[in-house]
């Protein structure tokens, strides 16, 4: 499970950089309004893939789980975030739906992650 933590937090902080850099370009040189969303969308949930890499670390019980849920959330993140920002920057759209389906698998990702986190905290020891 360490490989998948590591990787996780790589394409998390990918996502961070590239969210970074679309705010700048967003503020400063094309001001849309979709652009900003999608840097939004990148800051927020590398911030959240970093959390639940740690988490998954440090857990004793549903570690993977959480890592899924962090790879569901990148994964959205990028179809999302993709669409958005190839939608501002070129006026295309990578496929039909990209958005909309990042979305749902970014909502997934977090009701992955609640359930995990619920379920083993009924089965915690302490």
């Amino acid at each position: 499970m360490s490989r998948w933590s590591y990787a996780v937090l790589a394409a998390a902080g990918i996502a961070g950089a590239i969210g970074v850099m679309e705010a700048a370009v967003a503020a400063h040189k094309i001001g849309d309004t979709q652009l900003a969303t999608a840097s939004n969308f990148l800051l927020l949930n590398a911030a959240a893939c970093t959390a639940l890499a740690a988490v998954a670390r440090g857990a004793t019980r549903g570690g993977a789980w959480f890592l899924i849920a962090a790879s569901i959330l990148l994964a959205g993140t990028l179809l999302f975030c993709g669409d958005l920002s190839m939608l501002a920057l070129n006026g295309m759209r990578p496929f039909p739906f990209a958005a909309p389906i990042g979305g749902s698998l970014m909502i997934l990702s977090w009701i992955i992650a609640a359930g995990t986190a619920i379920v083993c905290c009924f089965f915690a020891q302490n």
